[in-house]
């Protein structure tokens, strides 16, 4: 199975000259644990800093399966009368022997219309990728794999490419929505070996290359209190396309005093996902558990995410004059 992983992981690359492989950002089944992830606009939305870092182990049982690990931090502040928002995002992911890393800074500014804040953001920051080339294996007792073909590169090489992303955000006291673009240029990463200045020492003039699928997302949710009791329902949804693949994913969450929250979800055409958490004073710890539908859950026990965070109440001046209370977890 590794051995398999492997190769089919580094065909895609290895198609054509210069090679060019093509991926989207990862899901999460916790994305509304940290919204700045994939919109920056969402950054500075609440009054807290807000700190959140999660890890998602993919597939368990399968060898060389995704890895994700992934963090955040924003927080609001006031210039003048205006208020905005600065954050940090990164997500570092690795698949057989490709290992990604894509970190930025954002900022968002914030307008109150119609009995709710309008955000516009930006996030730059740098598309990182690596191939462990050293550590490729192709089997050569049969017809298929050729051990010694000079597009496989049998040593590491590794890039580097600008990002862009760019998003718009609405939150009003009831609900909120979201519609953000990440890898605007679709940038390219050229790898070249890691120990060499301009090209591949044992792959010639070949060039090897990474693209980030530009991908949209449209992000919403709301709270539904259940009268005279101390629950209260939170769905979400969140749409995803790269302008060639397109998922959605629906996720319907309860709350008890605030505190504990348990949910079911499902990934269309890929998993059914349920996850539970807990928000203890400025602290929250989610753990979220996805059962394939595909026939990968054969060979699959399933696969595992966890969030922790910590918020901290930050003061505004003005005696927080436009404040409202977020929907979101804090």
């Amino acid at each position: 199975m590794k051995q398999n992983i492997s190769f089919l992981l580094f065909l895609l690359i290895a198609i054509s000259v210069p090679a060019v492989f093509a991926q989207s950002d990862i899901n999460l089944t916790q994305f509304y644990a940290a919204p700045t992830l994939y919109n920056p606009s969402a950054a500075g939305n609440t009054d807290f800093l807000r700190i959140r870092g999660g890890a998602r182990l993919q597939w368990l049982g399968i060898d060389n399966a995704p890895q994700s690990f992934v963090g955040t931090a924003d927080m609001p502040f006031k210039v003048g009368k205006n208020r905005v928002g600065v954050g940090v995002a990164l997500i570092q992911s690795s698949e057989g022997l490709y290992k990604s890393l894509n970190m930025g800074v954002q900022a968002a500014y914030k307008l109150h219309k119609w009995g709710g804040s309008w955000s516009f953001g930006v996030r730059v920051g740098f598309y990182d990728q690596a191939f462990k080339g050293s550590e490729l294996y192709l089997p050569s007792d049969d017809d298929y794999h050729e051990g010694s073909d000079d597009a496989l590169p049998t040593n590491d090489i590794h890039g580097t490419a600008l990002d862009l992303d760019a998003g718009l955000w609405f939150e009003h006291p009831k609900f909120y929505a979201g519609i953000s673009c990440t890898h605007l240029t679709s940038p390219t990463v050229t790898m070249n070996a890691e120990n060499s200045s301009g090209g591949s020492e044992t792959s010639g003039d070949r060039k090897y290359q990474f693209r980030a699928d530009r991908t949209l997302y449209f992000t919403a949710g709301c709270n539904i209190p259940v009268k005279n009791t101390l629950f209260e329902i939170m769905p979400a949804i969140l749409v995803k396309s790269n302008f060639t693949f397109t998922t959605a994913e629906i996720m319907a969450r309860g709350r008890y005093k605030k505190f504990l929250s348990f949910g079911i979800g499902y990934r269309w055409d890929d998993a059914v996902t349920a996850t539970v958490a807990a928000e203890i004073k400025n602290f929250y710890i989610g753990y979220s558990y996805d059962y394939a539908t595909s026939a990968i859950h054969s060979a699959s026990s399933g696969s595992h995410e966890i969030f922790v965070g910590y918020s901290m109440k930050l003061n505004l001046n003005d005696k927080n004059k436009n404040r409202h209370k977020s929907v979101r977890i804090m």
